[in-house]
């Protein structure tokens, strides 16, 4: 969460549907809704800097704990751009560790909920915790991730679309005639629902082709820290590009050369092996530089 979306100055932003104990009645232990934001995704090298608790009772009653934390390291921009929190936001912020223990007592005999949390918010905090002597103990505890729900429950289909844009139902659908002309309904319906929506085909087309601006590349390989390519999966995650290409090239030459390695990865590794690196502009978009 943002710092003005904080539990102790939130308000009606987090006041939500009231969960009574009708509601929450089928919960045998607490429930502990958690939602972190970081220097980075990577548990091994990033540091929490703003941390919520919301610990749901089976009677419905509801305690919250949060905290604004000092990570000991810089945040780097490209994480400040996600979720706006800056160096000077947290200076006079305690570290983990003077808090650690009132969320681990927070955490004490809870199931653990969020969204999204199962890849990233439990093996963050789960580290955190480790470093102070602390264990989260996940495989001890059940584990809800709403995230996970939305995506069985809720079906994104063409006849999902269609139903959610047009308001009919796309019967037959799946035959290529039917699809095609629901799916010019759909484009349509949807330049008139956003406003943001330029009709104009280059908007669109990067609209529609724009990456995460966290990732240097579209499959998400590599990362942006302070402005260079960072590995973001594999044995060197992490690491600067930079440094791996020249202390591990056999590594670059043998990804640059996998059968699964895409266009533009091998690419990136090719760059490299010639002393070209990533470097990420102020517009967001890469540059190569020696």
């Amino acid at each position: 969460m943002k710092p003005e979306t904080r539990a102790d100055s939130l308000g009606p932003l987090f006041e939500g549907p009231k969960i009574g104990p009708d509601a929450a009645g089928f919960l045998k232990r607490p429930l502990v809704f958690i939602d972190l934001e970081a220097t980075g995704l990577d548990p091994a090298r990033d540091r929490i800097i703003d941390i919520c608790l919301v610990r749901l009772f089976p009677d419905g009653k509801e305690d919250k704990l949060a905290f604004l934390i000092n990570p000991g390291i810089p945040i780097p921009p490209e994480s400040t751009a996600i979720h706006g929190i800056k160096d000077e936001d947290v200076r006079a912020a305690p570290f983990f560790k003077a808090v650690a223990g009132q969320i681990d007592e927070f955490l004490k005999d809870a199931d653990l909920a969020g969204y999204n949390l199962s890849r990233f918010d439990i093996p963050l905090l789960a580290k955190e915790l480790e470093r102070t002597g602390l264990s989260l103990r996940p495989e001890t505890r059940r584990v809800i991730d709403a995230m996970k729900i939305f995506h069985k429950k809720e079906s994104r289909d063409l006849a999902a679309a269609y139903q959610f844009y047009c308001r009919k139902r796309l019967e037959g659908h799946h035959g290529a005639q039917i699809d095609a002309v629901a799916s010019k309904e759909i484009l349509f319906a949807q330049l008139d629902s956003y406003p943001d929506l330029k009709r104009d085909l280059d908007f669109l087309h990067s609209y529609c082709n724009s990456q995460d601006s966290r990732f240097v590349d579209g499959e998400g390989k590599f990362i942006w820290r302070y402005g260079a390519a960072f590995f973001n999966f594999g044995k060197h995650k992490g690491r600067p590009l930079e440094e791996v290409a020249r202390g591990d090239r056999d590594y670059i030459a043998w990804l640059m050369n996998g059968e699964t390695t895409s266009p533009e990865l091998a690419a990136i590794c090719r760059n490299a092996l010639d002393g070209e690196f990533p470097r990420k502009q102020e517009s967001g978009r890469p540059e190569v530089g020696r």
